[in-house]
């Protein structure tokens, strides 16, 4: 059919969402990510960059200038 997305805005939503669901045997699974996704495909690719040594080092003097 199609996919639901939902931003309770606290547990007692996230509760009575969860309540409703099960009561109607509608299947559902909860992400357990922190983190948007957007923001952890780009720690990936960081992460694999800083691997590969494709980094750029900046002194503090640079900084401060």
């Amino acid at each position: 059919m199609g996919t639901l997305i939902v931003h309770p805005e606290n547990k007692e939503q996230l509760s009575a969402l969860k309540a409703f669901m099960k009561a109607l045997n509608i299947s559902f699974e909860e992400a357990k990510q922190p983190y948007h996704t957007d923001f952890t495909e780009k720690m990936k690719i960081s992460k694999k960059q800083a691997r590969e040594g494709q980094t750029v080092k900046v002194s503090l003097d640079d900084i401060w200038k």
